[in-house]
């Protein structure tokens, strides 16, 4: 691992929403610890109005979130990146990216509030689950004593943290 700051790449497919909720928590709640990078695999181009209204609701800074492909990641110059983790759903039948390299990875899907249909209520419902979903799991993943463990045992967590409904 790179040391003092660990950079973490959250992916999902259109780096919309879900991936760019997490950038965001992990950048703030990480407290300088950590350095959160999103991206996705195919990038929709823009930051979901929802995902952003959210965020400033919250008071976290959006001005610098943009959608982008996870190969701005891999090329030379770019982050080494010690964690990767995929937020995509996979029970929703998406495609998940596949980061290859060493860095520890792990899958945290979770459903995609972009792909709500509804009311305005029901839309604003689905980014407020998917930020609580993937700010508790990130609230688990800072507080790891990752300096004491070894890679299996920080492996087996991160898969823990993943596989638990999402509360």
């Amino acid at each position: 691992m790179s040391g003092e700051t660990y950079n973490v790449l959250f992916l999902c497919t259109g780096n919309s929403a879900r991936s760019i909720i997490a950038e965001a928590i992990l950048n703030r709640d990480g407290r300088g610890r950590f350095k959160a990078f999103s991206a996705g695999s195919l990038p929709a181009g823009y930051v979901h109005p929802e995902a952003l209204a959210l965020l400033k609701k919250l008071n976290f800074k959006t001005e610098d979130f943009r959608s982008k492909d996870w190969s701005e990641f891999a090329e030379a110059g770019s982050p080494v990146m010690d964690f990767v983790f995929t937020v995509c759903d996979n029970a929703a039948k998406e495609t998940c990216p596949v980061w290859p390299g060493q860095p520890m990875s792990a899958h945290w899907g979770v459903p995609d509030p972009a792909s709500v249909h509804g009311n305005e209520t029901e839309k604003r419902l689905a980014f407020s689950d998917t930020f609580r979903m993937l700010n508790n799991r990130i609230s688990i993943f800072i507080n790891l004593p990752l300096s004491s463990l070894d890679r299996l045992s920080l492996q087996e967590r991160l898969d823990e943290i993943g596989s638990k409904a999402p509360a």
